[in-house]
């Protein structure tokens, strides 16, 4: 949006009326048609997250998380205790509904009602949960979740290097914003972190985009995409 001015005919920030500060997600699942967010919950799904997230026999997940990886399942157990008491980052598990297991885990952290800004982070996608449809639905029901709140900012940050998190962050809508060189040290390392974004009046756009593709009609009989959701991103299908 062009900047209004003032009276001494000084460019300034275009007028926000009516602002009221929303209120901070609850702590309350949201439900799709592929899978459920539910707040994070050691005894309803350590387990099953641990056991998910064994099967990345490599470790390939926790590189760019600044938590993990986990020896075992007590000090599995031991950061989701953890993760589960905080406000903010508000962790939540994703179950998938076919299965109704936990695969997966994200948050919503960095919460600022005053200004209307919230961010997702914390992701962690076992390979149960990477590449596919209750993946992608997990990601619209939070942004979908923020907006109706009435957050006018919804943010996506990443270490610089993390390809698959910027090309991610560019398949569910957001627009990169730019890199703040020597952000953060995460387990011993320099990261430069890679901004993201999408502000409330671009989010009906990509809302209808995100309701098109999770519609059944976009899937072929063996489950395969008919349509992409960024049709612009040249990566394999999703």
């Amino acid at each position: 949006m062009l900047p209004a001015h003032n009276r001494l005919g000084q460019p300034v920030g275009f007028p926000v009326h009516d602002w009221r500060p929303p209120d901070s997600p609850a702590r309350a699942p949201l439900s799709g048609r592929y899978c459920r967010i539910e707040p994070l919950d050691t005894g309803l799904h350590a387990e099953s997250l641990f056991a998910a997230n064994a099967l990345d026999a490599e470790g390939r997940l926790w590189t760019y998380l600044p938590y993990g990886p986990f020896e075992n399942m007590e000090s599995y157990r031991l950061w989701s205790d953890q993760a589960s008491r905080q406000s903010d980052p508000l962790y939540f598990a994703i179950v998938d509904q076919a299965s109704e297991k936990a695969v997966g885990v994200a948050a919503f952290l960095r919460i600022d009602p005053k200004n209307g800004s919230i961010e997702v982070g914390g992701i962690c996608y076992s390979p149960l949960l990477q590449r596919t449809t209750a993946g992608t639905e997990a990601m619209f029901l939070m942004m979908e979740h923020a907006f109706l709140l009435g957050f006018r900012r919804y943010e996506w940050k990443c270490d610089a290097l993390n390809a698959a998190s910027r090309a991610s962050a560019e398949r569910l809508g957001f627009q990169f914003e730019g890199i703040f060189r020597q952000a953060t040290v995460v387990k011993g390392r320099n990261r430069d972190t890679a901004w993201h974004s999408i502000l409330d009046h671009e989010w009906p756009e990509v809302r209808e985009r995100f309701l098109e593709w999770l519609d059944p009609l976009n899937f072929d009989s063996s489950g395969q995409q008919r349509t992409r959701l960024n049709p612009r991103q040249r990566l394999t299908p999703d």
